[in-house]
């Protein structure tokens, strides 16, 4: 290979190997935070419990809130769910599989579907009951911990940029970290907002999808030009 004399492929190379150990420490951190987050819900720890009680009084939106807000609401919050999930991803999928991307392929369809059975086998265990609010969490019967929501639009936003990272330019980056980040938080104080989820649900939603994804790349290889990650057409 020759190396250009700037330098650049051996910078480029250099930023790739680094993304390893960092998603695997980013994995670690927020699988201890799902993990202390999860123990405080298991053993009412009250600090936890308190702040929870505080951020959801102050961010619900009302039980006699106006018709259109709880409908912007319900649009705002909708790409939490998962049939958004598949319909963003089937057209990404349907290129994968046409440039025989079979490992990229694979990862894709592990981390964006099974993230949703995977929270809520952890909604089972940790069995939160969903904040007291009439027009809230009142309303549904499913559990709380951690938000389906929260995880769901991490698991998305994060399969998107490690996809797409290879293939934009630096400025390009930035704005399209910028524009996950703020999707991800919007969600996320959505679920708060219909007073459906506490704080830690929602923290620990966005650690799980965050983790989930991440850990899958690793072990696909989708990550520092592995047999999974994308690379521009020739």
């Amino acid at each position: 290979m020759t190396v250009p004399p700037d330098g650049s492929s051996v910078v480029t190379r250099t930023r790739a190997t680094r993304a390893v150990p960092a998603a695997v420490g980013t994995v670690v951190v927020c699988l201890v935070v799902v993990a202390l987050l999860g123990g405080g819900v298991r053993t009412d720890f009250g600090p936890q419990l308190r702040l929870d009680a505080l951020v959801s009084e102050a961010l619900y939106a009302g039980d006699h809130r106006a018709v259109a807000l709880n409908d912007l609401l319900a649009v705002l919050t909708a790409p939490g769910l998962s049939w958004f999930r598949f319909v963003v991803f089937l057209p990404v999928l349907i290129v994968l599989v046409r440039r025989r991307a079979w490992w990229t392929t694979a990862w894709v369809v592990t981390a964006v579907v099974l993230i949703g059975p995977l929270t809520g086998v952890l909604k089972i265990y940790f069995g939160r009951v969903r904040p007291d609010f009439t027009e809230g969490g009142a309303r549904l019967e499913s559990l709380s911990y951690p938000s389906g929501h929260s995880s769901g639009i991490a698991t998305l936003v994060t399969v998107a940029l490690v996809l797409a990272w290879p293939l934009l330019a630096a400025r390009a980056r930035h704005w399209a970290l910028a524009a996950g980040v703020g999707l991800v938080l919007l969600v996320g104080l959505t679920r708060m907002w219909l007073g459906v989820h506490f704080l830690s649900d929602v923290v620990g939603g966005w650690a799980l999808g965050l983790a989930w994804a991440l850990l899958t790349a690793l072990l696909f290889g989708a990550l520092a030009e592995g047999r999974a990650a994308l690379r521009p057409l020739s």
